[in-house]
């Protein structure tokens, strides 16, 4: 006979609460990786704070259509990319190749980035390659044997760590003060040479817009394991993206208070950029800021290699199902992480090792540039039904698409020479 459960062992209301949590918290870790590590970081080494504007922009704007995602799959039980398949055939493809492409991309150049900062935390040299096969062997460990509940927990305690940590670096930073000297002016990001950039910065603030159909994805295995209502399923969301954005403004703040004027030149390419990045902090304020900066440069990116490989093999097992109709999807899950990682490590190994660099802005250019077509998609799914898009989240809907549309147009014109 099992023993009756006491008034003290009873979930309290936060901890239920608490349980309630996940998809939002996971795409705030598969965001805060390149976007934030990065590219926030170098826009406030290169800029100061001029470009705090369009990281606040970019992240309202693209608000509307990160949330249909979550909308979408609470309404209705079904994943954007069966809406998509109702939207037309075309787009099921379409998405498909995309996503095994960027795949691809993606986890080699966050698996390579995630090693070269573990690098820095290790007392001993190891191989860069080595050390990246090792994080994604174990990656697909906890994701393989852990399934969506152990991402779920693990996620979790990465944003709790990762947010503590940061806050601490900024108070620190701001304490110390801005190493700029008073009468420093620094370039202008205000022109057509820095359009490139720029776009790179907005590709992944906060994520790749595909990253919705991850989370529809999450959201979808979230609600196989705990009930969660529709109002529940949208806080988890707000959450999330809510600290995706602040720690945007967060790290550009690093960038800004510590490079931003010390008068070396910022590296461009991520990998170099890191090491520059915890060395400057090592500089300015003190060895032991080593170890701080390099653990939640790890734990960041550590966070977002966990989310892309298990977010792009859902969806593209997904895409799968759904294009044949089936219950369930051939390869299986496990049998295409496996691929997908076999994949990366040999392009990573082999062929792009010198050039992640490049490829990872291609990457996030990529995915401003076909920003517009996802968001008209998942706006375009929740036009109907109960929780359907009305008032100002309509109008911003509405803006959002303006911007992303505007932005995607100069940057193509420039490219062609028409501008």
């Amino acid at each position: 006979m099992q023993p009756s459960l006491s008034v003290d062992s009873q979930p309290t209301p936060w901890r239920e609460r608490l349980r309630k949590f996940g998809p939002g918290i996971l795409m705030a870790s598969a965001a805060i990786g390149g976007s934030h590590l990065i590219a926030s970081t170098q826009a406030g080494a290169i800029y100061g704070w001029q470009l705090a504007l369009i990281i606040v922009l970019v992240n309202i704007f693209k608000y509307p259509f990160f949330r249909f995602g979550t909308q979408y799959t609470l309404q209705t039980g079904d994943t954007l990319l069966v809406g998509y398949m109702q939207k037309g055939k075309a787009y099921i493809w379409a998405f498909l190749l995309t996503n095994l492409v960027m795949s691809v991309i993606n986890i080699a150049a966050i698996s390579l980035l995630c090693a070269v900062i573990m690098g820095f935390m290790l007392p001993f040299a190891l191989d860069v390659p080595v050390l990246t096969v090792t994080l994604m062997l174990v990656s697909t460990l906890i994701l393989v044997f852990g399934k969506y509940r152990l991402l779920d927990s693990v996620s979790k305690v990465i944003m709790l760590t990762l947010t503590l940590a940061t806050v601490i670096a900024v108070v620190i930073a701001f304490g110390r003060g801005a190493v700029a000297p008073t009468d420093y002016i620094g370039p202008s990001p205000w022109n057509m040479g820095a359009l490139g950039f720029i776009v790179a910065l907005m590709g992944w603030m906060p994520a790749p817009m595909d990253i919705t159909v991850c989370n529809s994805m999450w959201v979808a295995a979230k609600r196989r394991l705990t009930k969660v209502s529709y109002k529940e399923g949208i806080l988890d969301f707000n959450v999330g993206y809510l600290t995706t954005a602040l720690l945007a403004l967060v790290f550009l703040a690093l960038g800004a208070l510590v490079q931003y004027g010390a008068g070396e030149t910022v590296q461009i390419a991520g990998v170099q950029y890191v090491g520059q990045l915890i060395n400057m902090y090592v500089s300015t304020i003190g060895e032991w800021a080593r170890w701080l900066i390099a653990f939640i440069a790890f734990v960041c990116i550590f966070g977002t290699t966990l989310a892309v490989m298990d977010g792009y093999s859902r969806c593209s097992l997904e895409s799968i199902r759904v294009i044949l109709r089936k219950k369930e999807s051939r390869p299986t899950y496990v049998n295409l992480m496996i691929i997908f990682n076999v994949i990366a490590a040999l392009i990573l190994i082999f062929f792009f090792k010198n050039a992640l660099g490049p490829m990872l802005k291609f990457a996030m250019i990529m995915s401003f540039v076909f920003a517009p077509v996802y968001a008209w998609l998942n706006f375009s799914l929740v036009r109907s039904g109960e929780h359907r898009v009305s008032g100002w989240l309509y109008w911003l809907s509405i803006a959002g698409l303006i911007y992303l549309i505007g932005f995607a147009l100069l940057f193509v014109a420039q490219q062609f020479g028409v501008i």
